[in-house]
């Protein structure tokens, strides 16, 4: 075995880097900087097992010959379940709606199980309409209808169960919105004013506030759909649009166009990892079963994926690495108390899951284990 001992590596002309080949072990009790920068900064053409650390998402990243991935993937798994279903994996979360009465119930699943949602707690107040979003240890509840169009903001702490607290206040008072995030913040956007609104709001998940403003998107949207990787936020739909927007979360300023849905929605839903998101609980302006998918690095226009096992709008959603999971909604004939998953990285139709304890339109969603964490 051979040896290097140097203090700096470096090629002096700045024209490439020395080349160590064979195995190499680094055995120091220090540690090892890689190259880093921005998203914006990565390689114009990178080669397959590039390393990076990328400072817009704080992750170590690689190159898979495709796309950029993260090195780290969060396990933040949970136990949950019941009977042969009891199991560990990463929860989702469901809250609020209306069936035609209020809700503040809040329930959860274990996303890698089957079964029936479980009791989890309440929201502070019963509200329709309102948006979900989390970082891996908190669950963020936004806006909604209560009486009257609301600027709350509720906040959950995943890992137990219990009732929400009072994070702060949105800029806007109103329902309907759409929301993202990634390990750090969660941006909220759109809804109804009661027009259909183009603000969009941030929050940093680990604190508790009042939101801030982000920037606008591409156009008024009342129940946009909202999902993202660790870098990049998408907002889709709502208002009888077909327009696909995206964002990088870590910095503010308008929507960008991404593409197109195949068809105008009024509700939407995403569920996303790392690298797609699918779109389901789809009405445009009827009450379907269609499901959608993006991948979220590239633009382009969505693509089908499948079908729901039913026709319904205004479900919650949920997602882990592998599945995505919808809640709830409204359909023919009525309000559904339905779980649907898919295995996000296919296409195909959804299966039923289980069901929730009380049926609901308009249904938030969240979980510890999305594509932004």
């Amino acid at each position: 075995m051979s040896r290097l001992n140097v203090g700096n590596l470096f090629n002096e002309n700045e024209d490439g880097a020395p080349v160590v080949s064979g195995i190499s072990t680094f055995s120091s009790p220090n540690y090892f900087v890689p190259p880093s920068g921005s998203t914006a900064q990565r390689p114009s053409s990178p080669g397959e097992g590039m390393i990076r650390f990328n400072t817009d998402s704080g992750h170590l990243e690689y190159y898979t010959g495709t796309h950029w991935a993260d090195v780290i993937v969060n396990n933040n798994e949970l136990g949950g379940g019941t009977g042969s279903n009891t199991g560990t994996g990463h929860r989702g979360l469901f809250a609020g709606g209306n069936a035609p009465a209020l809700k503040n119930e809040i329930e959860y699943i274990t996303i890698s199980t089957l079964g029936n949602s479980q009791d989890f707690g309440n929201l502070v107040s019963a509200r329709t309409g309102n948006a979900g979003c989390a970082s891996a240890v908190r669950g963020i509840f936004a806006n909604g209808v209560t009486s009257s169009l609301t600027t709350d903001i509720d906040f959950v702490t995943i890992s137990s169960t219990g009732n929400a607290s009072d994070f702060g206040n949105a800029t806007v008072t109103a329902g309907y919105r759409g929301a993202l995030s990634n390990s750090t913040r969660g941006v909220i956007g759109g809804g109804e004013t009661p027009t259909a609104s183009d603000v969009m709001d941030y929050i940093t998940i680990a604190s508790t506030g009042n939101a801030v403003d982000f920037g606008n998107l591409v156009g008024g949207r009342e129940s946009p759909g909202g999902a993202a990787s660790s870098v990049r936020g998408i907002f889709a739909g709502g208002s009888a649009s077909n327009v696909i927007g995206y964002i990088t979360i870590s910095s503010t300023g308008d929507a960008q166009d991404f593409g197109d849905l195949l068809a105008g929605t009024t509700t939407i839903t995403g569920c996303s990892n790392s690298t797609r998101c699918v779109f389901g609980g789809i009405r445009n302006p009827g009450y379907t079963n269609t499901m959608e998918f993006i991948t979220i690095a590239s633009l382009g226009n969505a693509q089908d994926f499948g079908d729901q096992t039913v026709n319904s709008g205004g479900r919650g959603g949920a997602a882990s690495s592998t599945r995505g999971v919808w809640a709830g909604g409204y359909g023919t004939p009525a309000f559904i108390n339905r779980i649907d998953f898919v295995t996000i990285p296919t296409t195909g139709n959804a299966l039923d899951f289980g069901d929730m304890s009380y049926t609901a339109d308009r249904v938030a969603g969240c979980s510890n284990g999305h594509g932004g964490l």
